[in-house]
């Protein structure tokens, strides 16, 4: 494969997307494209072995801060590390888009510029992948649509729904909606109206999951409006840092905790693992034309060489194809309906 990496997309640009890179093309044996500044790029690479791995560097005029308004850089921003990189994947020169800069302008960029939305996606959407324990699950959408409709939801539903078949390997995901009540019924008017719609489509629909049950492993694809998930994902990000901190303090409180806390290290590493959001890497935006990864701006190397294999992984399953495909069988479900409601 041939996947395209922006590498002035993290804040410690480009010291961990670079790493990344190289150890992706080590790893997987993929050809690498970097974008961005050529004399950074070329300086962080001779800090690696690079003897054997196929790795190019195209170069980009601007960079994108975390700090840039999405609807300004968009426009304002042609040669920018997004822009050129996301352009390869357009023109065909590259299978994919891995970037861990500002996940706003990079869904303006890739709407709005570059790629466009799939033809009959009524609205992207932004996604997460949750690791818990031994269960891997897709919520969406976290922060591209704060106000939604019943039907744009429906849509996210299918499209987390082919990405969770064919990219994690889930033989008919059970898509859920999140609610502050797991009986039917429960929910505001917008869970209300989308419920009806996924009752009656051919997804494999299983109602309603509070946090609880999202996070016992009881769906694999989790479907809210934007506002509501980009809360709830900031809100778990806040209380594992705070636990952390809190079970940190109270192991180095005295020497007895010490101790403790020696022998049970490995145990505590383990867990961290589990929970660690570099260990998934990035996030699929998905309902725009083309394979777009999207990773956390505080990223290490890891994280990189990890949305990287997203990347892969997506590439592998068809998702663009498998999206378009599974649309067009939405709209045909939803014209079916019009037409028996007559």
């Amino acid at each position: 494969m041939r996947i395209v990496v922006d590498a002035m997309g993290s804040d410690n640009r480009p010291v961990p997307d670079v790493a990344g890179a190289v150890a992706a093309a080590r790893e997987f044996s993929d050809t690498i494209i970097l974008v961005g500044d050529p004399q950074k790029i070329e300086a962080e690479l001779a800090h690696h072995d690079l003897e054997g791995l196929s790795i190019e560097a195209v170069p980009a005029a601007e960079e994108i801060t975390m700090t840039d308004k999405p609807s300004v850089v968009a426009r304002g921003k042609p040669n920018s590390s997004m822009h050129v990189g996301m352009k390869l994947i357009k023109d065909g020169e590259g299978d994919a888009f891995v970037t861990c800069g500002n996940t706003g302008a990079a869904l303006a960029i890739a709407t709005l510029q570059t790629l466009r939305r799939i033809p009959g996606v009524l609205r992207p959407a932004l996604t997460t992948l949750l690791t818990i324990g031994e269960h891997r699950l897709i919520l969406l959408d976290i922060g591209a649509n704060a106000d939604c409709k019943a039907e744009w939801l429906h849509q996210f539903a299918v499209m987390g729904s082919i990405y969770a078949e064919r990219a994690l390997g889930r033989p008919s995901p059970r898509v859920a909606l999140l609610s502050n009540g797991e009986e039917e019924g429960k929910g505001n008017q917008l869970i209300k109206e989308t419920a009806k719609l996924l009752a009656q489509s051919s997804l494999n629909y299983i109602g309603n999951v509070e946090p609880k049950e999202m996070l016992g492993g009881q769906a694999d694809v989790v479907v809210t409006d934007g506002f509501v998930g980009n809360i709830t994902i900031k809100s778990m990000e806040a209380l594992g840092d705070t636990l952390f901190g809190l079970i940190r303090s109270e192991l180095t409180g005295d020497l007895r905790s010490k101790v403790g806390a020696l022998l049970a290290k490995p145990a505590f590493r383990r867990v961290y693992r589990q929970v660690d959001p570099f260990e998934v890497g990035g996030a699929p935006l998905l309902g725009v034309n083309g394979v777009v990864i999207v990773g956390h701006g505080r990223t290490n190397a890891v994280g990189v060489k990890n949305a990287i294999r997203q990347a892969r992984q997506a590439v592998a399953g068809q998702i663009i194809e498998a999206i378009r495909e599974g649309i067009a069988a939405y709209r045909f479900e939803q014209a079916s309906a019009v037409e028996d409601n007559r």
